[in-house]
């Protein structure tokens, strides 16, 4: 992985409140097990944008911010299902971080 672009990824993830949000929307995808229909929270591996406004207590256009920075990074990835804003964790970067640390 190129220098440049883990330090897009780092920086992303330097602002605290994004941090919160990338690791509450980890979580909500490695929680949702998707061979278990009884998620009710979710589709599994997605969250809505509505469901991160809650948890964080944030205003949507500062969570929308958020989004759009971790988007920027490719850390999620965001897609609009009805007039839910359905995101995901990109695991490929996952994957290309922990590489990157071993």
């Amino acid at each position: 992985m190129e220098i440049e672009r883990l330090a897009k990824i780092f920086k992303a993830l330097s602002n605290e409140q994004r941090l919160r949000l990338f690791q509450t929307i980890y979580s909500w995808q490695k929680d949702c097990n998707a061979d278990d229909n009884s998620c009710n929270c979710c589709i599994p591996t997605e969250k809505t944008f509505t469901r991160a406004c809650e948890i964080m207590d944030l205003s949507k256009s500062t969570i929308s911010h958020h989004f759009k920075e971790l988007q920027n990074a490719n850390l999620i990835s965001c897609y609009r299902r009805g007039q839910k804003m359905i995101c995901e964790i990109n695991q490929e970067i996952i994957e290309e971080i922990r590489n990157f640390l071993d």
